[in-house]
């Protein structure tokens, strides 16, 4: 049975569900990727390379004259939605990925907006709770002007799996908050996922740890930790390649064993491995349990994991912070705050600090920037076409590669599996004396995540061959 018709029994009966809870564990989570009981935690292409491996992107013609419309679209607005968690277990990031993302529709909008037309973002709250997430999209996906023409900012797996097959029926174009193997699949052909998968990133990672550690004349001991469902299986499955392709031995392999609120059996798993290496999918809660009480016990190991395993605002002013400095070293999926050289920084750092002097520095403001490029290139593409309906939108995907002006690496969406993972990441070094979080007037401070290698690309994963999702 199709959701819409779902939704309108449970409301008919009145059984829709209450919105999920948040614990202790919710708060600073770095990713908006799944329930609060699943997935607290949770973002090549068909490229046309050139001699030197370089995305060449084409830009789209001119708008055409007529441009036909449907859902969304006036003749002087277009309403894109976002389905945000905004008073959630992730609503200090998620509000920050918002606000970027405003104002980049304000720099677009005074600069003439798109075909004529002034962006309008619809925002309406979520909470994280999949049924009200459910609700937003049904509102959102409305066939008149109140409707919206795409969603480009929808938080968390369990959200986006739930309207996935209705958003595909409706050619509603969503960009999740989520960073799961799923959504390159051919049947998620309306979900435009961002970046990396969990899966492709933990690959990178582990082999980045293995480096390090056969660097320091150590032989390789691998623990591989993870919490239940789509986030933490993913990430634990591609830790599990890496180390069957690199023949690490796994001394421990916690998989999907972080669950409640007793961790007791996995820190002394852990600490009784002989492990020199840990990888994680977790939450920064659990993360700061197992991680504290671990160290807390001698055990001395080079640590990193999934990007949401580990929050800055969360851990870095604990009494945690020298041991994350000493020990872990944080994989990501785009450049942080102010740094590398590029027009997409530059644009970013300028346009927030001049719209939103008295904000606080974050580097979510990166991934809602990315949200705004990634939208702008459709619509600028469906203009070009003249078809600025959602069916339009879907084939203006088909036609373009994202260039994201240095931010993260270039993406698509035309093609195989295979070939449109991004296969790109990062690894930061956690500097816990660089961490410094200032008002952006201030032109001053730091995330304390500073890269230490990337954008790149493991040679396990350069080789391996996806033929679908990793879950």
């Amino acid at each position: 049975m199709k959701l819409k018709r779902l939704l309108a029994l449970l409301m008919a009966f009145g059984m829709v569900a209450a919105a999920c809870g948040g614990g202790d564990d919710d708060a600073g989570s770095d990713d908006g990727g799944s329930e609060t009981t699943e997935a607290e935690a949770e973002e090549e292409a068909m490229e046309e390379d050139d001699d030197d491996g370089e995305v060449v992107v084409e830009e789209p013609d001119e708008p055409a004259a007529e441009i036909a419309t449907d859902f969304g679209v006036t003749d002087d607005t277009i309403r894109v939605g976002l389905n945000a968690d905004l008073s959630g277990p992730f609503a200090a990031l998620v509000s920050e990925i918002v606000e970027s993302q405003v104002v980049y529709w304000e720099m677009v909008n005074e600069n003439g907006g798109i075909a004529g037309r002034m962006i309008e973002p619809v925002i309406l709250d979520s909470g994280y709770a999949t049924d009200k997430g459910i609700e937003n999209y049904l509102e959102m996906a409305q066939e008149s002007e109140d409707g919206v023409l795409m969603i480009s900012e929808n938080t968390g797996s369990p959200i986006t799996a739930a309207i996935a097959e209705d958003a595909a029926d409706d050619n509603m174009l969503v960009i999740p908050l989520s960073w799961a193997s799923l959504w390159p699949a051919e049947e998620n052909v309306a979900i435009l996922e961002k970046q990396i998968t969990y899966c492709a990133e933990s690959m990178n990672g582990v082999s980045w740890l293995n480096d390090k550690v056969t660097a320091d004349g150590n032989t390789p001991a691998l623990a591989i930790i993870s919490r239940p469902g789509e986030y933490g299986e993913d990430g634990h499955v591609g830790a599990e390649l890496a180390a069957e392709a690199l023949g690490i031995e796994v001394v421990y392999n916690g998989k999907g064993e972080v669950a409640g609120d007793d961790r007791t059996a996995v820190i002394s798993q852990l600490v009784s491995s002989g492990a020199n290496m840990v990888w994680t999918t977790l939450t920064p809660g659990e993360l700061a349990d197992i991680f504290g009480n671990a160290v807390s016990q001698g055990f001395e190991a080079d640590w990193s994991g999934n990007g949401p395993s580990f929050s800055y605002p969360a851990l870095l002013p604990t009494d945690l912070a020298p041991a994350f400095d000493q020990y872990y070293w944080q994989s990501g999926y785009a450049l942080p705050w102010n740094q590398g050289d590029s027009e997409g920084m530059s644009e970013l750092v300028s346009e927030m600090t001049a719209r939103r002097p008295d904000a606080v520095l974050s580097d979510q403001y990166v991934t809602g920037w990315m949200e705004g490029i990634m939208v702008e290139t459709l619509l600028r593409q469906a203009a070009a076409n003249g078809d600025m309906t959602r069916a339009g939108m879907v084939q203006a995907a088909q036609e373009v590669a994202i260039d994201f002006k240095g931010l993260s690496p270039n993406q698509s969406y035309n093609g195989a599996y295979n070939d449109i993972i991004v296969r790109e990441s990062y690894i930061y070094d956690v500097d816990a004396t660089a961490f410094d979080l200032q008002p952006l007037s201030a032109g001053a401070g730091s995330s304390g995540m500073i890269v230490e290698t990337g954008p790149f690309v493991s040679d396990v994963l350069a080789s391996y061959e996806f033929d679908g999702p990793c879950i």
